[in-house]
């Protein structure tokens, strides 16, 4: 195992230092566009690689016809030999990369050189220093560089049992009978993929990498679920039959489908519960990866890969703290002019999660009647945007529930970029498993984060934009979150809570959610929390259901660090718009600023610091 300290030491990650800290490059003596034409051409062969790999990326960014037609075929290959290619891969890239004289680069070149080899740089030291938990090119949804950040390859929230169902229900278009052929080339490599995991995770398991016993159960229970449907009534069958059905495609495909569900899929699946079965009586309880091989090294890196921080645990996790301070304050305000005075803020809002006047009925009906509302929301805030933003996304957003077989393991929400080729909207999915779990008073906030001005309007303005396909699909969790957080306090400067207290109440309670996360992260972590211990802190600080903590919970300690992106990415955006207030003065204009931050596309915040200097400064101009 090589020691994190002598790696950080070593030219490459110098070099990964200094591009999270160095301004943009400038121009040098280079002739016109012929270092950008070189650099271009490099980062074009690294997607077409990126794309070779993933053939499930490649679907899910539209580009799977033409060449690269056959790829709809073809799922991901997981295998141990593939992670250890992929991790060639990341390194040839970065050799090939540094080669490039960022002296030569100017304007968005600049900004795009700072931002993949960040990207390589962050990637390539996780996969020298750990075992487990990195490798994988793509996963389906656009992340196409792997680092340290998802140490289990199963758990209640990770695998291709997770993942798979529904990217071929969503994301695999049928609309000939070469589709619907693929679907089923799919379906068996799915069986293929099922058996890479779990040896992907007995190997990891060899090296003392095992999800802890709670992760372990809840991934049970999905795989059981998926394993129990009749073979036939399978979504995995239903999917391309229904489709296929519509299409007037020939042949009975739920037949073929539900034929190789029975034959292929479901005795991988078997193997695989059986697998996770027998890792059970060696599962701890301990819900942080402080316990994994080199796990501080392991958290460390992961802090760095979803935040794009320098900032350790401690201080992250006094943030979080002040945060929470601040927010129980101005929600103690608004409750006592509320006349609710009774009881810690905590108790308060448990009260108003279990008050019948904001629960819509646990029923299809109310279940329907809930997304509709939702969508007058969108409606009122499109009618908004103008005023705050020069660019506006093209695409069409729709509001979907979280599939049902997968919904007991999902957060409450969450959203799906639309492809590159426009063939369908950005997809916001909402848990409905159990309307008490999101009262009427939480869901504003939530279509705001999820939809527009949220992921939706930040998601499809980068696919949008002139940028290259590398960087329209580079993945930052601290940005892209963080932009979503600063979306929820700005459609409060919007007037989207006028007249409604609780929704306000909403949106406060949400600001101090991210802060829990950021005590909650860094205290399983690195501070040894239990889940116990942190299970107690969400629910007396939030009052949120028990259901909802344990969900909560239980993602953050398989995703370690995932959780701290969103604060630390608002509190990024809130500064850099206020020292561009400071900075302009009457000169500082709102949309200018929406429209600088989110034309460059997803960065890491060292980036976009650079990105709003280089505003300010045209500004001035």
């Amino acid at each position: 195992m090589l020691d994190r300290r002598d790696v950080l030491k070593s030219g490459t990650a110098a070099a990964a230092l200094m591009a999270l800290n160095a301004p943009l490059a400038r121009a040098a003596d280079a002739p016109p566009n012929e270092a950008s034409d070189k650099f271009n051409k490099l980062i074009a062969e690294f997607m077409d690689q990126y794309l070779d790999a993933s053939p499930e990326t490649a679907t899910t960014l539209g580009l799977d016809t033409g060449a690269r037609a056959a790829g709809k075929a073809k799922l991901d290959d997981r295998s141990l030999d593939t992670i250890a290619a992929h991790k060639a891969l990341v390194r040839e890239q970065l050799i090939r990369i540094q080669l490039i004289d960022p002296g030569s680069l100017t304007g968005m070149d600049a900004i795009n050189y700072n931002v993949i080899i960040y990207n390589l740089q962050t990637a390539d030291i996780a996969n020298r220093l750990h075992e487990y938990g990195n490798g994988h090119i793509g996963s389906g949804d656009g992340v196409i560089y792997a680092a340290a950040g998802q140490p289990y390859v199963l758990s209640q929230l990770t695998g291709c049992y997770a993942s798979v169902p529904d990217f071929l229900d969503s994301k695999h278009s049928i609309a000939t009978k070469d589709d619907a052929d693929a679907y089923l080339s799919r379906l068996e490599a799915f069986a293929v993929a099922l058996d890479q995991d779990t040896d992907v995770a007995r190997h990891d398991s060899g090296l003392g990498v095992i999800p802890p016993d709670f992760a372990l159960a809840g991934a049970l229970a999905q795989l059981n679920d998926l394993r129990g449907m009749a073979p036939d009534k399978s979504v995995l069958a239903t999917s391309v039959g229904r489709r296929a059905k519509e299409k007037n495609i020939p042949g009975d495909y739920n037949a073929d489908a539900a034929k190789i569900v029975a034959e292929k899929i479901y005795p991988a699946l078997d193997r695989q519960i059986a697998f996770l079965k027998q890792l059970q009586p060696n599962a701890s309880h301990d819900a942080g990866v402080w316990k994994l091989p080199d796990g501080d090294s392991y958290y460390a890196d992961s802090l760095t890969y979803w935040t794009t921080s320098l900032m350790g645990p401690t201080e992250i996790h006094k943030a979080g703290l002040q945060i929470v301070e601040e927010y129980t304050a101005r929600i103690d305000e608004i409750m006592k002019a509320q006349g609710m005075t009774q009881g810690t803020v905590g108790e308060r809002l448990h009260a108003m999660f279990t008050d019948p006047k904001f629960i819509y009925p646990n029923t299809d009906d109310g279940k329907e009647k809930l997304i509709a509302d939702l969508n007058v929301k969108v409606r009122n805030v499109r009618a908004k945007l103008p005023q705050y933003f020069g660019v506006l996304p093209k695409a069409d957003v729709v509001i979907k529930r979280v599939p049902a077989y997968i919904e007991a393991g999902q957060p409450g929400g969450y959203y799906e970029t639309p492809p590159l080729d426009g063939s369908r909207p950005g997809i916001y999915y909402i848990n409905l498993r159990n309307t008490a779990e999101v009262p009427s008073w939480l869901l504003p906030t939530l279509t705001f984060h999820e939809s527009i001005p949220g992921h939706h309007l930040q998601g499809s303005i980068q696919n949008e934009a002139n940028l290259p396909l590398l960087r329209k699909v580079s993945f930052f969790s601290a940005y892209l979150e963080g932009w979503a957080l600063y979306a929820e306090q700005l459609a409060d400067e919007m007037g989207m809570y006028e007249g409604d207290p609780f929704g306000r109440i909403g949106y406060m309670h949400d600001a101090m959610f991210r802060g829990v996360r950021l005590v909650i992260d860094t205290g399983m972590h690195a501070m040894r929390w239990s889940r116990e211990q942190a299970l107690k802190y969400y629910t007396d600080t939030l009052g949120d259901p028990d259901a909802v903590a344990v969900t909560e919970v239980e993602r953050y300690s398989v995703w370690p660090g995932q959780a701290c992106s969103y604060m630390l990415g608002k509190l990024e955006f809130l500064k850099l718009r206020q020292n561009a207030q400071t900075a302009l003065g009457p000169r500082f204009n709102i949309r200018d600023f929406h429209d600088a931050v989110l034309l460059c596309g997803a960065a890491p915040l060292s980036v976009l610091d650079d990105v709003v200097d280089n505003y300010i400064d045209s500004k001035k101009a």
